[in-house]
């Protein structure tokens, strides 16, 4: 059998730069930042206003496995 190549480096390339050291803070009961694993986050896409709707939107996106999720919320209606 004979390989394909897929155009891919055969070893890691160098990174262009070192990465900055971060401070780890808490988001909620996840951290981020520093060492912390990168989290899964997403934000909601609903009206705010239509309060039932953004929060089942919130539920289905726990349910998939969303750690952070952002609501923008721009007016107090």
């Amino acid at each position: 059998m004979t390989a394909i190549s897929l155009g891919m480096p055969s070893v890691p390339l160098q990174p262009l730069a070192t990465r900055r050291r971060s401070r780890q803070i808490m988001v909620g009961g996840v951290p981020v930042g520093g060492d912390a694993p990168v989290s899964v986050q997403s934000m909601t896409t609903t009206v705010t206003a239509d309060v039932n709707a953004t929060l089942q939107q919130i539920a289905q996106l726990t349910a998939a496995g969303c750690q952070i999720v952002r609501v923008a919320v721009p007016s107090q209606d």
